[in-house]
């Protein structure tokens, strides 16, 4: 999951170099085509798990829609919002949305553990967009804008962020449901992948023309459809077959952190005290999450402890075994 998190962070800035692309194109050509290959990779689990998929076409197809919503909503979040707010918002809320559907339609009880992080997480996306709305406000200020137009524009931004969190939400829950169905984590996430990008396709025909204008922008597309779609959705999927959808989306608050490091060392971007204060909670709430418990540990140790006796006890039954035939 935080393999396929750092990945996902490096989407924003990588869009950055093709700025005759719109966001769009861009949504589009990544999800589209990494879930098309996705689908590609997994044809043979696919078939073989169609009986089950078709009996559960209504989760298939939510996550599908989903798929095909989020990277438009995402990636017009970050060019209206810039890099660091829209990847903050459409990834810092979803674990609160993640949350949501499981309690209403799982009736999961969230532990405390989460909570702390997930409160962690919030606060830390939050100050990361207030910073980079603060400065958004003073640079149109000094340029003569008197602030208002940036403002609008970025609040505009957070609301397709917040829909990019709802469906990015979605679309976990949905291929988390079908894996804990018996659906293998790769035949799901091809058949909701897979799905989605035939949806994104109609998207990709009518905006994706500058993608092919220059060697660059071909460049950028091909990067984000193979390594953070195709590979990061690989990891994602293999990660939700062990945790379920919230943990997996709180684990994901680690892609804003990483794009707000890139927006700065790369794009150019200024990230205030407040801002890096923001990475800092983000990356505490991923130690809260990620480090095992004493009492996991201790339970462990146990379990080793049980199997190293046991292999100890099979080695000796076999020697004593072997010896009384040799006598």
């Amino acid at each position: 999951m935080l393999a396929a998190s750092v990945l996902w962070g490096t989407t924003g800035t990588a869009a950055t170099f093709a700025p005759e692309v719109g966001p769009l194109a861009i949504g589009a050509v990544a999800m589209g085509l990494g879930g098309l290959l996705q689908a590609l990779f997994a044809a043979p689990r696919i078939a073989r798990h169609r009986t089950g998929l078709r009996e559960r076409g209504g989760t298939v197809l939510l996550g599908a829609a989903s798929v095909a919503v989020y990277p438009l909503a995402f990636y017009s979040s970050m060019h209206l919002a810039g890099v660091a707010v829209g990847t903050v918002v459409s990834i810092g809320t979803a674990p609160l949305a993640s949350a949501l559907i499981e309690r209403v339609v799982d009736g999961r009880r969230l532990t405390r553990r989460w909570t702390v992080a997930a409160s962690l997480g919030l606060l830390g996306t939050v100050l990361l967009c207030v910073a980079e709305a603060a400065h958004a406000a003073d640079t149109d200020a000094h340029s003569g804008g008197g602030g208002s137009a940036s403002v609008s524009t970025t609040l505009l931004g957070v609301g397709l962020g917040l829909v990019a969190a709802a469906t990015y939400a979605l679309y976990s829950w949905a291929a988390h449901r079908l894996i804990t169905r018996r659906i293998p984590s790769r035949a799901a996430m091809g058949a909701v992948f897979g799905l989605g990008g035939l949806l994104l396709l109609p998207v990709l025909l009518v905006t994706g023309a500058p993608l092919v204008g220059s060697w660059s922008n071909a460049a950028v597309g091909t990067y984000m459809a193979l390594v953070p779609m195709f590979t990061g959705y690989v990891l994602f999927g293999w990660g939700l077959a062990h945790v379920p959808a919230s943990t997996a989306t709180t684990l994901s608050l680690l892609e804003p952190a990483v794009a707000a490091v890139l927006a700065v060392l790369v794009v150019g971007e200024r990230l205030p005290a407040t801002g890096w204060s923001g990475v800092a909670l983000v990356i505490a709430c991923l130690a809260v999450l990620t480090t095992p418990t004493g009492g996991g540990l201790r339970r462990g140790r146990r379990l080793a402890a049980r199997r190293t006796g046991d292999a100890v006890r099979g080695a000796t039954a076999q020697r004593t075994a072997g010896a009384d035939g040799g006598r």
